[in-house]
Parts: C-alpha cells; structure tokens; sequence
C-alpha cells in the first residue's frame, strides 16, 4: 500500500490521526506539523522521549543562543519570561501584517521602558514604533494585569528586567541573519519543549499565578 500522503513511499506505520497507514517518512516530517496526532500515538510518545539527534542538536543550538540573555534572571522573572512568550506565540497580527523579531523587540522595550519610566516617578507612555509592535504591546500589558488580578504580586523592577531580556533576546537573533522570524521560531520551539515536559520545574511558594 502506497503512502496516501506523499504517494510515492510504502505505507508501514498506522497513524491513530488520520485513521490510516503511512510512511515513515511522511511520519516523522509531518508530525504534529501537518497531522494533528493523538495523545495514544505510539511514535509520537517515541519521539518525545528519545528525539532524534537532529532535534537534540537544535534544541542545544537554541538554549545555547537564548542561555545569555536570561541567565541573569531570577526564577520568578524565569517564569514570567515564558509567560509572556506564551502570549506572544497567540499573539495575531491585523490583516495581512506579520510579526517580526523586531516587533517583538520593539514592544517589548517599550513596556520595560514604560514601567522603567514610571519606577522613576515619571508617568509616560512609550510607543512602539510598528503597528505589529504596539498591538503586540497592548497584549502584554494585559497579560500583565491578568497575573496581578489573580492575586501574583509582580513588580514593575522584575517585569521590566524580564522585557528587557526579550528585547535582547529578539534583537541578538536578528544579527544570525536567519530570517527576520528567527527568534519567534526559536521560542515556539522552546515552548513546545516545554509543554511537552513530563514534570514541571519545582517552584518556590512566591512562585506566579499562571492564567
């Protein structure tokens, strides 16, 4: 039986998604990219716990590049890090537009910028200079406001270091000259191995409120 997705290779594996076999190529390429796979898939349990050393080699690469701009940080400003990454990965721009690293830099910078200002006893508003950019800020400020409300105590200090560092973070990817989504694709996989870790990371009692 021939593989009902590239229709060139024989079909040997049974994926539970599509409710018929494919190959294994096709398999491992379009997992979780193009096929929507089920919790129960025996290969993508596989892959999770013993990835290939293509994806360990990434994964390395990525936490080699992102290890400078946030290992200042504390564990709770760790926390809100990829909080607010969690946000950006939802984040959809307007339109037809698309969200670059510098965006994320811009907006970003700008809310540190703000809350900086503001630790100064100066009330102002800075602006991202993108629409992408400001839209993107907007949506982080509320994020912020969603963790206060529910009771986290994080202060505009901690939540401005933590911007800064994904200012940096969107602003050194873009010198790798691997596209200008290098840090936003970057993080999505950084993300997704977080989402996918068998035991959260032990938090202390100060820990955030996660929405």
């Amino acid at each position: 039986m021939t593989c009902p997705l590239c229709r060139q290779r024989k079909a040997r594996r049974s994926c539970p998604a599509l409710n018929q076999s494919i190959c294994a190529v096709c398999c491992g390429s379009k997992r979780l990219v193009e096929i929507n796979c089920t919790s129960d898939c025996e290969y993508l349990s596989s892959s999770r716990t013993h990835p290939a050393a293509v994806v360990r080699r990434q994964q390395e690469r990525d936490i080699a590049i992102l290890l400078p701009t946030i290992r200042h940080l504390t564990e709770r400003q760790y926390q809100l890090f990829f909080l607010f990454h969690s946000a950006i990965a939802r984040h959809t721009p307007d339109g037809l537009a698309r969200l670059l690293d510098i965006d994320v830099a811009d907006a970003a910078g700008a809310i540190a910028a703000t809350l900086e200002t503001a630790g100064r006893g100066v009330i102002y508003e800075h602006a991202a200079q993108s629409l992408p950019g400001q839209k993107l800020a907007r949506e982080l400020k509320a994020m912020l406001e969603e963790i206060r409300k529910q009771g986290a105590r994080v202060f505009d200090h901690e939540a401005a270091v933590t911007l800064r560092a994904v200012e940096t973070g969107a602003r050194e990817a873009a010198k790798l000259d691997a596209g200008d989504t290098a840090y936003l694709t970057m993080m999505r996989r950084l993300l997704e191995v977080q989402a996918e870790a068998a035991q959260p990371p032990e938090t202390p009692q100060s820990s955030l409120i996660l929405p």
